[in-house]
């Protein structure tokens, strides 16, 4: 196995160089690309187990069936303004299908008047998740409740849905460009190669749409700052606008509002590399069998949604949103039904969702917009004014 990852690596680095022999060098961005969508050799589309304890990094869903079960009642209230026979939620990049599993089975056991609504469509592109998403699903892919939305279809579109358009943790993987601030002009990193090694280099901006996207969200960088770009967010936002007739866009996904993100403490940019759940600063190695991400500029994805009909419902850290859906609720009911060392154990494991320091709480963020309706009140949006901790300080330091 091994072997063969490290073949498709190297088949990677020499389509690589072999573009670049014909073209010069490239965008970042299309470096990105490659690496992570290359139909043969890219990351995604590798049959190696890219998510949880055997892959090289968590999600959500990966923690407990729980987050899922709270996305099922936000959704069965996204559900009440829209009326209608159908609730269609359209996940694109679900991955290993835990969250679209865990979303159905909470809907079935608990709230089964939406569940009768309920029709979830995945976008997905990898063969090798499909797989396993038709494998996790089967019970609801009988019940006639799980479909398949071609990327293409969504792409043109050509597909219209009323209900929810639902991604954790997509935006973060999109290619990005990767820009400096040097001697008052923004320059463009491309990647070139020198004696069949990989180097990098600036050069003018590849896309106008680079120097416009910090001028439409008021951003400066300081001199000597890198940054990421993120164009193709603001073409899937219009993507999905053209997808949702009326309803919901629930995006999860780490990062922050441009003011933050684009922040001098953040000098060398946000650029982050995963394998085996280690992270690392450099794209260059491991091609092919590494995931590379960047954090989400959640000021253009809500700049965007206005300027597409998609409107601001609200933006608040994931442990709130968890938190207003009634995580302490939900962990203290199954807690009364396991002994005392399971519940311990599912405080600690719950706790990562939500804690800010360590955890996935601050970090990742919800951004919920919407379309075709009056500003809606959901109860993940609500204020906390005060937030009660369930963990005991002893419990804090495992």
């Amino acid at each position: 196995m091994e072997e063969e990852k490290g073949n498709r690596g190297e088949r990677l680095r020499r389509f690589i160089l072999n573009q670049m022999e014909k073209k010069g060098p490239i965008p970042f961005s299309q470096f990105m690309e490659w690496c992570l969508y290359h139909p043969e050799y890219g990351y995604y589309n590798s049959d190696r187990v890219k998510v949880g304890r055997d892959g090289d990094y968590y999600t959500s869903p990966c923690v407990h069936p729980l987050f899922g079960g709270l996305i099922a009642k936000q959704l069965a209230q996204m559900s009440e303004p829209l009326g209608g026979t159908v609730f269609d939620v359209v996940e694109q990049g679900g991955g290993r299908g835990f969250l679209c599993g865990d979303v159905l089975e909470w809907a079935k056991k608990k709230i089964p008047t939406f569940y009768q609504r309920l029709r979830y469509h995945l976008i997905e592109t990898s063969p090798f998740f499909i797989q396993e998403q038709r494998k996790r699903l089967s019970e609801y892919i009988q019940e006639g409740k799980v479909f398949w939305m071609h990327l293409g279809a969504f792409e043109k579109g050509e597909d219209h849905i009323e209900g929810c358009f639902l991604s954790n943790e997509l935006v973060d993987a999109f290619p990005v460009h990767v820009v400096i601030l040097n001697e008052g002009c923004l320059k463009e990193m491309y990647v070139a190669q020198d004696h069949g090694r990989l180097k990098e280099q600036w050069g003018a901006l590849s896309d106008p749409g680079i120097a416009s996207y910090f001028q439409s969200l008021g951003i400066t960088l300081q001199e000597g700052q890198r940054a990421e770009v993120n164009l193709k967010a603001l073409d899937w936002m219009e993507k999905v606008a053209r997808c949702l007739k009326k309803g919901f866009v629930l995006t999860i996904d780490y990062g922050d509002l441009a003011t933050e993100l684009y922040s001098p403490h953040r000098k060398e940019g946000t650029l982050l590399c995963y394998a085996q759940h280690q992270t690392s600063e450099d794209p260059y190695e491991r091609l092919g069998d590494q995931d590379i991400t960047s954090h989400v500029n959640f000021s253009s994805l809500i700049k965007k949604g206005g300027e597409v009909g998609l409107h601001l419902t609200g933006f608040v850290p994931q442990y709130q949103f968890l938190i207003a859906l009634g995580l302490l609720q939900e962990m203290e009911s199954l807690g009364r039904e396991m002994s005392e060392l399971n519940a311990l154990q599912l405080r600690l494991s719950l706790k990562h969702l939500i804690e800010p320091e360590r955890g996935m709480g601050e970090i990742f963020k919800v951004l919920i917009q919407h379309k075709g309706m009056d500003q809606p009140q959901l109860d993940g949006l609500r204020n906390l004014a005060s937030i009660p901790w369930p963990f005991s300080s002893e419990e804090a330091g495992h």
